[in-house]
């Protein structure tokens, strides 16, 4: 099992760690991991791993048995052995981008409040897909909505619900192609605003800034059709 230390702090940079194991394909395990691996349409975060005499790049992050988190190089070389101490740093600005996208798309999915059938987070865009026979007809409005929120400055803070009571309330589930993690016992919220300012709930394992200020201005991209009931709708970072 490898500590999440992404999901204590999302902007933690630097961190020490101990090499639990390897694996057949040349990939690193670590006791407590910095980098987040890919999944809810977020990439694996990148990197470097140093040691007393070694040094490696990573290239990507991914999920292993047993919540191993498997930090991928970029090429064969030597790994440091089992046991080893070593330091991991992120490729920060990567990483900051990305929690920009993944917010900006949860307030995406605010003023958009339909189904969520898929979605991709990249450095300098995002998309979501949502089950909507007819494109919005007013995309400026939304764009607009949009950057009101994001102006708005609104807090972004995560509490956890246990299985049980994520079964008792379906409807915080947007997602309708990737259901939130569960067998744990436990379950992530993430949430945006507080108290009666409170604009989004729902359960989702990704990084995220801590107030909407810091995604900057957004721009929405064209709508595309991607099947009968399935629209696209791109968003982008504005620097």
């Amino acid at each position: 099992m490898s500590r999440p230390l992404f999901r204590e702090d999302s902007y933690l940079r630097q961190a020490t760690g101990q090499v639990i194991g390897h694996t057949e394909e040349g990939g690193l395990i670590l006791d407590r991991s910095l980098f987040y691996p890919t999944g809810g349409g977020q990439p694996g975060d990148s990197g470097q791993v140093e040691w007393s005499g070694g040094r490696i790049a990573i290239a990507t992050a991914v999920k292993g048995e047993k919540d191993a988190i498997i930090l991928v190089p970029d090429g064969p070389q030597p790994l440091p052995s089992v046991g080893t101490e070593v330091t991991q740093t992120i490729d920060w600005d990567r990483r900051y981008r990305h929690m920009r996208v993944h917010t900006g798309l949860h307030l995406l999915s605010v003023v958009i409040p339909l189904p969520v059938t898929g979605g991709q987070i990249g450095e300098n865009k995002g998309r979501l897909d949502f089950n909507m026979p007819q494109p919005p007809e007013d995309v400026d409005a939304l764009q607009a909505a949009m950057n009101a929120l994001i102006a708005r400055d609104l807090p972004v803070t995560d509490s956890w619900i246990t299985d049980a009571e994520l079964a008792a309330n379906p409807g915080l589930v947007k997602t309708m192609s990737v259901a939130p993690p569960t067998g744990q016992g436990r379950v992530r919220l993430v949430r945006i605003g507080s108290g009666d300012g409170q604009i989004d709930l729902q359960p989702c394992g990704g990084t995220h800034v801590a107030r909407t200020g810091e995604i900057g201005q957004i721009t929405l991209g064209k709508i595309e059709n991607k099947g009968k009931q399935n629209r696209r709708v791109n968003m982008i970072l504005s620097d």
